[in-house]
């Protein structure tokens, strides 16, 4: 426990003093590359400009994408019923150190079904426990609680919403020629190796969390006006103020969104009836958006759910262009190129997704999305796997790990978590480094001994 508590410490106080906010984080990546790729390719800084700015659109369809998903699984998380089972959830931790595995487990579990529905439950899990744990004199450490919340994350990509073996996946992808074909999520998602690392991830990464925990003395325990807010935000808006009109009857009336949802599920269950597990990051949209509608009261408290999640997608979307024009100079320039060709250059067949995995968690530093960055490294794995017989899907789920790696140092991701918790990334981020140190070896080894 003292090991992990003074590996945290250092990386704490790091970030504290010299982590930027997360838009100064984007603009002085955008400065890096630009350096670098003026550097390292023949490109002329008006090409650069040129290339920045044309990249700015690039994933604007994939914006959209990502900003129904955050918002149908807020909405969702909001739903009553799913707050009751959270609030439910977060009676179960009797201790702190229970607290920040229960905590952590109950995220990655969260980002094994979405990313999203992690980043939004995870915040409300960590927020409800830390309420629990003060109101009965337990002392918790919020920051730690929201981190650990956050290190659930860790393992999205191997889940129901993994964007890179949803991506390959999917009919008409970018890749599919260069792939000869898709890749179904038989052999990404649902292989057995896959499923394995994500369950040793899901039960080492909680306890890492837990041993983290600050002495007594330097417990800082939830803010007072995070427990003041109301357990559910729109409990002031009642639904039913003003004169009873057919208009509000209609409003208020839960047959529409009963109808609706019922519609989709019906769409989702021909879907996998004539596909089969065929998942796409669409079809996980429409899940989580009929299972919003179904659990809402009315169309109208489903209105009010999706405006109260809007407010957590504002800086991921004013962002995302700011990353797209990254990849734009990367992909432009040929510095993404030639960043994946280090590592493809030392690999062997065996060592390839290791390689993978490297190269992808470097990328995801720049490129913060599964999608996008496997549109920017994967040509260059593939030509290498194709080259030196490496499966396709351990490249692919190779640069997955890579991603959803890097991204408890990334703090583009942190943004949704930490508008519902009330905290500010700095307080969290020091204890990602070491969920990032001891993931390393988790994701690192298995992709050795895959290819062993």
């Amino acid at each position: 426990m003292r090991l992990l508590q003074a590996t945290a410490r250092p990386f704490v106080v790091f970030v504290e003093r010299f982590y930027p906010d997360p838009l100064v984080f984007a603009i002085a990546l955008t400065g890096l590359v630009f350096a670098l790729a003026w550097w390292l390719t023949p490109a002329s800084p008006l090409e650069l400009v040129v290339h920045w700015g044309d990249g700015l659109q690039r994933l604007l369809a994939f914006m959209a994408q990502i900003s129904i998903t955050l918002i149908t699984a807020h909405a969702l998380a909001h739903t009553d019923a799913v707050r009751r089972i959270l609030i439910v959830l977060s009676r179960v931790p009797k201790s702190a150190f229970s607290a920040y595995a229960f905590t952590c487990f109950i995220a990655g579990v969260a980002s094994l079904i979405s990313w999203a529905f992690c980043l939004v439950a995870g915040a409300l899990v960590a927020r409800e426990v830390a309420i629990q744990a003060r109101d009965r004199g337990i002392k918790v450490d919020y920051a730690l609680l929201v981190a650990s919340a956050y290190g659930g994350l860790v393992i999205w990509h191997m889940g129901y919403s993994g964007s890179a073996p949803l991506f390959v996946a999917t009919p008409g992808n970018a890749l599919e020629t260069a792939l000869g074909g898709l890749i179904p999520v038989s052999e990404t998602i649902f292989a057995p190796w896959n499923i394995a690392l994500a369950l040793i991830t899901l039960v080492t990464i909680p306890i890492v969390c837990a041993l983290m925990a600050p002495p007594a003395e330097d417990v800082v325990e939830i803010p007072d006006h995070v427990h003041s807010q109301p357990d559910d935000p729109l409990a002031a808006e009642s639904s039913s103020a003003g004169p009873e009109t057919l208009a509000r009857r209609l409003d208020n009336s839960r047959f529409f969104t009963l109808a609706l949802g019922g519609l989709l599920v019906l769409y989702l269950i021909n879907w996998f009836t004539t596909r089969g597990l065929d998942l796409n990051l669409n079809i996980v949209n429409w899940t989580f958006l009929a299972a919003g509608l179904l659990l809402s009261r009315s169309a109208a408290h489903y209105v009010r759910l999706v405006a109260h999640a809007s407010m957590t997608v504002g800086q991921v979307l004013i962002q995302y262009p700011f990353y797209a024009g990254i990849m734009g100079i990367m992909a432009g320039s040929g510095l993404a190129s030639i960043m994946a060709g280090w590592f493809t250059a030392i690999a062997s067949a065996d060592t390839l997704p290791f390689w993978a995995f490297l190269s992808g968690g470097l990328i995801n530093m720049f490129v913060p999305s599964g999608g996008g960055q496997w549109v920017v490294q994967g040509p260059i794995f593939l030509e290498a796997a194709k080259a030196l017989g490496t499966t396709p899907s351990h490249i692919v789920m190779g640069v997955a790990y890579g991603d959803q790696w890097t991204n408890m140092i990334q703090p583009f991701w942190t943004i949704p978590m930490l508008a519902i918790a009330g905290l500010h990334m700095r307080a969290i981020m020091g204890y990602c480094f070491v969920i990032l140190i001891a993931t390393f070896f988790i994701f690192g080894g298995g992709l050795l001994y895959l290819g062993a």
